[in-house]
């Protein structure tokens, strides 16, 4: 990491506590900083790789339409939620394409362990069960969508005992955490608020985008998987 990739990393980290702040404090104005998330995110992914020679693409377009998804959701009903609800499919169908990219000599954890990929469809199955009284006209759009994020969490664990632990251990944890973000935005809408959700909301998914794309980094340093 150089240093000007250090410094668009902790601007990054700068606006993520700056939106979190806004959205307990002022939520009025979210739409000048929940934007500039995805941007310098992007921005520290292009510098950070660029002197590897690695070519970020893939990770780039899973940050674009994370982007577009942000935005859309700061729009005010259910076409707007839709809307952005699409853009992060695209983007979760984007980082399954990186992950399935990946190759390996080496037989991943999880194809000696697939009782792991089991948990993952209990865990879809039974979020799809707790959501489902609630999501009324949108029932069948969030279970496609609940079903692609398994698809990636599973996609990312498989990556684990398959390439090096620094680049498949963000991978994992990064996975889980945008599934938790998504899982607790879902319980929040269509099920029951409850306090502080937004904060853990964004907290886990700025941190899920930031250890998505560490986890490219060290991937393009160790073997020069596809970014």
């Amino acid at each position: 990491m150089n240093d000007r990739s250090r410094s668009v990393v902790l601007l990054y980290m700068l606006a993520c506590v700056a939106d979190i702040a806004c959205l307990n404090l002022y939520p009025e104005a979210r739409p000048w900083t929940k934007p500039w998330l995805m941007p310098l995110l992007m921005g520290f992914c292009w510098t950070a790789m660029y002197p590897l020679h690695a070519r970020p693409y893939t990770i780039l377009a899973a940050l674009a339409f994370s982007w577009m998804g942000d935005l859309l959701l700061l729009g005010k009903g259910p076409g707007w939620f839709l809307a952005g609800l699409a853009s992060f499919l695209l983007a979760h169908l984007t980082y399954i394409t990186y992950f399935l990219s990946i190759r390996s000599p080496k037989v991943s954890f999880l194809k000696r362990r697939p009782v792991m990929l089991l948990a993952v469809g209990v865990f879809v199955f039974e979020l799809l069960h707790i959501l489902w009284p609630g999501l009324g006209d949108l029932r069948w759009a969030v279970t496609a969508y609940a079903v692609v994020i398994g698809t990636m969490l599973c996609c990312a664990l498989w990556q684990y005992g398959k390439i090096p632990n620094a680049a498949a251990v963000p991978f994992m944890l990064g996975a889980l955490s945008f599934v938790f973000s998504d899982a607790l935005l879902a319980i929040d809408r269509f099920r029951e608020p409850f306090p502080a959700a937004g904060t853990a909301i964004m907290a886990t998914y700025c941190l899920a985008q930031w250890l998505l794309v560490k986890g490219s980094l060290h991937a393009g340093q160790e073997q020069r998987l596809p970014a």
